[in-house]
């Protein structure tokens, strides 16, 4: 073999009922037109779609030398390749009985999962879950995810005792089917943390909204800007490194605040840090602080609020150095970052 060339080559076979093979060819070359290259769709990750099928060596060895014929090879030994070959390598085919098999996808500039999902033919629920992404606006350039062959979701078993069968039944899907793709028994009794994959089962609503960012409304509607964001920042006060708890959005005093999500009114009054604040008590485990009011709404403790209520009014009150809503987002007691949170 030519010395500038470099050719990585790995075959996958596995059996159930038939015999599936595929072969995955990876290799860099130098062509004329360079900007042909670089405009190759393909080049954003491993698309199995594309990847050639081959029945014995002696059919891969042919293709190889026909395909190579004609184009030039370069050495390719920099640390990256070497890093792409070895992400490649551990997101290979996995096959399985029950038919699924996992292969691996870049991100590149511009994808985004619903793209991503509906070009491979799974869906969102499928993408998120099997790749434990918490939040869809977080994904990177150059991150490999997995591509699951089947639709479904990954399950984490919450405590020992746990079957196939109770799995299915909490998702309405089949039990033979989650048993078979796991390669385990219908009444096999499961792990707490263990994970299986359930075929044709779809996230909540809660936990999509979540993941997706649009669990949430922005309490404030008007012209705003956003002048402290969640997490550590120096204080505007004492200068000292502290942690902020919320997002600040800056506005005119008097804009109309509005609940980020149905819920009732659990606290309104006074502090010295919030000024007049309110929080509005949700489903889920959630919680809403509206902080710094220049006044209450008409509404109060026990009502009931949706995302067109009007809770307060924009103000400075309390410790703040100018007018804007303070906005804090709790989850079963935990301060969580709003931004990932709201559409």
């Amino acid at each position: 073999m030519n010395k500038k060339a470099v050719l990585t080559l790995k075959i996958v076979t596995a059996f159930s009922a038939a015999a599936v093979v595929a072969g995955t060819m990876t290799y860099s070359y130098r062509t004329a037109d360079k900007k042909k290259l670089e405009n190759n769709d393909g080049l954003g990750g491993l698309e199995i779609s594309a990847v050639p099928q081959y029945d014995t060596q002696e059919k891969i060895e042919n293709s190889v030398s026909e395909n190579v014929s004609d184009a030039e090879f370069i050495e390719t030994d920099s640390v990256q390749d070497r890093k792409d070959l070895l992400a490649l390598e551990e997101a290979e085919k996995k096959l399985i009985d029950g038919g699924l098999y996992y292969s691996s996808y870049r991100i590149k500039k511009g994808d985004m999962i619903g793209v991503i999902a509906e070009k491979y033919g799974i869906s969102q629920d499928t993408l998120i879950s099997v790749n434990k992404i918490r939040a869809t606006r977080t994904i990177q350039i150059g991150q490999n995810i997995k591509i699951p062959s089947l639709d479904g979701i990954l399950y984490t078993v919450k405590k020992d005792g746990e079957t196939p069968e109770t799995i299915a039944e909490k998702y309405e899907v089949s039990a033979d089917e989650v048993a078979n793709v796991n390669k385990i028994a219908v009444n096999a009794s499961l792990d707490a943390g263990q994970s299986v994959f359930v075929p044709g089962a779809e996230l909540d609503w809660i936990t999509r909204q979540e993941i997706n960012g649009d669990l949430f409304r922005k309490p404030i509607r008007s012209y705003y800007r956003i002048t402290s964001y969640f997490g550590w920042r120096g204080s505007p006060f004492t200068g000292r490194r502290q942690f902020h708890g919320g997002i600040d959005m800056a506005c005119s005093t008097g804009t109309p605040i509005y609940a980020a999500m149905e819920g009732v009114i659990s606290y309104r009054g006074y502090s010295n840090v919030y000024g007049n604040y309110v929080i509005v008590t949700h489903h889920s485990g959630y919680k809403t602080l509206y902080g710094h009011m220049s006044r209450f709404s008409k509404l109060t403790v026990g009502n009931r609020v949706t995302t067109g209520s009007v809770i307060g009014y924009v103000g400075s009150t309390g410790q703040s150095t100018g007018s804007h809503c303070h906005f804090t987002v709790f989850k079963n007691g935990r301060m969580v970052d709003p931004y990932n949170l709201w559409g």
